[in-house]
């Protein structure tokens, strides 16, 4: 059913999303990434998007980086004994013609460290790039909004 949800959100994004906004590099196309608006005490800021693999061979999503953050990590939510779990993950696999959807409670990244919070106010943009195991890099800007299309809270963790 969480699955069913989070691609019910996904899906719904760039309906609530007017600005939304796509890249491609190799056969692997990122959609929509898309951050929340925080707090100005906010540890932590959570980005996400849509990654579709085009071709016919897998590729992974092996680190992120943005300038606004001394670390990036590749997080996923798992439930565990009941409740819901956040965990650092080494990497992310896109098999050949598959869709992973970075979301709420899903795949994230968790951006740490943060060095700059100026452009997470609603409306700013922020760079940060994706380095893929096959694909290469690519560096995708992130849209800040007020809240998810979903209708989901601020996603901060402290660490």
């Amino acid at each position: 059913m969480l699955n069913k949800l989070i691609l019910l959100a996904a899906l719904l994004l760039p309906v609530g999303f007017a600005q939304a906004h796509q890249y491609k590099v190799g056969q692997l196309e990122i959609g929509h990434p898309w951050s929340q608006e925080l707090p100005p005490n906010a540890p932590t800021v959570a980005a996400y998007f849509v990654i579709h693999n085009t071709g016919t061979t897998a590729d992974k999503l092996l680190s992120v980086d943005a300038p606004i953050a001394g670390k990036a990590e590749l997080h996923e939510h798992v439930k565990q004994d009941d409740l819901m779990k956040m965990q650092p993950v080494p990497v992310v696999e896109i098999a050949p013609g598959a869709t992973v959807t970075f979301a709420p409670m899903a795949y994230h990244v968790m951006l740490l460290e943060l060095k700059d919070r100026s452009p997470l106010s609603d409306g700013k943009r922020f760079p940060m790039t994706l380095h893929f195991e096959k694909a290469g890099d690519i560096t995708v800007e992130v849209a800040v909004q007020k809240k998810a299309s979903d209708g989901t809270q601020v996603e901060t963790h402290t660490h």
